[in-house]
């Protein structure tokens, strides 16, 4: 039976709902971001329209996806977790839209903000992460979960990577940027991944001790990251080369560890096991673009289209579902979404190889990835507008 919302749900769905828990107003904002930005870099980019951009196009471009897109779903994801982490009240009301309207701002100042201020444009989009940050460190700091300092540290990485990217213009913010990402994905992928493939195999008496997770190994592989975006940044070529091949093969080895072909009947687990494989994928693509020369937007698509995007999309469609008082079962045509999105990925990759032609790639990619997010717009608004079934808070 689908996770559809009854007629009396529907009519309460509301514009005040939106802002009673992080993940709805963030995770629908995110969806409306994908839907928007990226055919209208395509348009861009062809000279179909002209936007007055407070950034060069690919700037611009490379800007939203990291820093609007990926920042939102942070936003949404990290802010409704940390509560249930650290037993505390929500952000809501008032302050969720104070901190949704800086994000909201940035993204205007940046599409249509062409002669103003670069102080005012880069002091606002600078801004968002930090709240994050201070909304969750002192959940966090006070709850004395010294496990999730961690995330607080990536981020404040992923942090430094936009001033770099904003204030200097230079490309190689980006790609620390997108190392951060894979980071971030190393840490909180690296946690619900296994312990949801735990949990759905024990549910069905299947042997759960299957899945593995060795401590030691995560840490090595978030530290390998780390150290793979100073030496990108640093411009260590060689070195960058090595670790990214240390880097990708450990996370690889976490992921055989968590035996992912063992949930291919869910789709809320496989999404998650699939869209972390773009981790590596991206990592040894990384080493290629750096020792033999191969074209550096195909490791960048591998991260930003594969790894952050394919694992954005499953982890809202279940945090929706979850969070919202909902049977973990998927709405109609989200596992052809999340078929899509990965298909996406992977042509965009093979174009940027030349294997595919750049304008049928470039426009097969655009829509795939826009039927993706569409599905998830469609059958997801009124979910995340609706209070819950039971009556709760979330």
């Amino acid at each position: 039976m689908q996770a559809i919302p009854t007629t009396r749900q529907t009519e309460a769905a509301s514009i005040s709902q939106l802002f009673s828990y992080p993940f709805r107003i963030f995770f629908l904002s995110m969806t409306v971001l994908a839907l928007l930005a990226i055919p209208l870099w395509v348009m861009q980019v062809n000279g179909v329209i002209n936007l007055p951009l407070a950034l060069p196009g690919l700037f611009w471009h490379q800007h939203e996806m990291l820093f609007g897109f990926l920042s939102a779903a942070i936003a949404g994801f990290l802010l409704t977790a940390v509560c249930v982490w650290t037993q505390t009240e929500r952000t809501h009301g008032l302050r969720l839209v104070l901190l949704w309207g800086v994000w909201l701002a940035g993204r205007l100042l940046l599409a249509f903000g062409a002669g103003l201020p670069d102080w005012l444009v880069h002091a606002v989009n600078l801004a968002f992460l930090p709240l994050v940050m201070l909304d969750a460190g002192w959940r966090i700091w006070h709850a004395r979960q010294k496990r999730q300092l961690l995330i607080l540290l990536v981020l404040g990485l992923l942090w430094f990577m936009q001033i770099g990217f904003v204030t200097r213009l230079d490309m190689t913010f980006s790609y620390g940027a997108l190392i951060m990402a894979m980071a971030l994905i190393s840490i909180i992928g690296g946690r619900i991944t296994p312990a949801f493939t735990t949990g759905w195999l024990r549910q069905r008496g299947l042997d759960s001790t299957a899945v593995k997770t060795i401590p030691v190994l995560d840490m090595a592989t978030l530290f390998s990251l780390i150290l793979l975006m100073v030496s990108l940044v640093t411009g260590w070529q060689t070195v960058t080369g090595v670790l990214a091949i240390v880097a990708g093969t450990f996370m690889l080895v976490r992921l055989v560890g968590w035996k992912g072909w063992l949930v291919r009947k869910e789709p809320l687990l496989w999404i998650l096991h699939l869209s972390i494989l773009w981790v590596p994928v991206a990592l040894f693509l990384l080493a290629g673009t750096l020792l033999t020369g191969w074209p550096s937007n195909a490791w960048s698509h591998a991260a930003g289209a594969g790894a952050v995007a394919c694992l954005i999309l499953g982890v809202i469609a279940r945090v929706s579902l979850g969070h919202t008082g909902r049977p973990l079962i998927l709405p109609k045509g989200m596992v052809t979404a999340f078929i899509a999105i990965h298909l996406a990925a992977l042509i965009r990759v093979l174009t940027a190889f030349e294997i595919i032609p750049w304008h049928p790639g470039i426009g097969s990619s655009t829509l795939l990835w826009l039927f993706a997010f569409g599905v998830f717009l469609y059958r997801y608004t009124a979910i995340l507008a609706s209070p819950r079934p039971d009556g709760k808070t979330g």
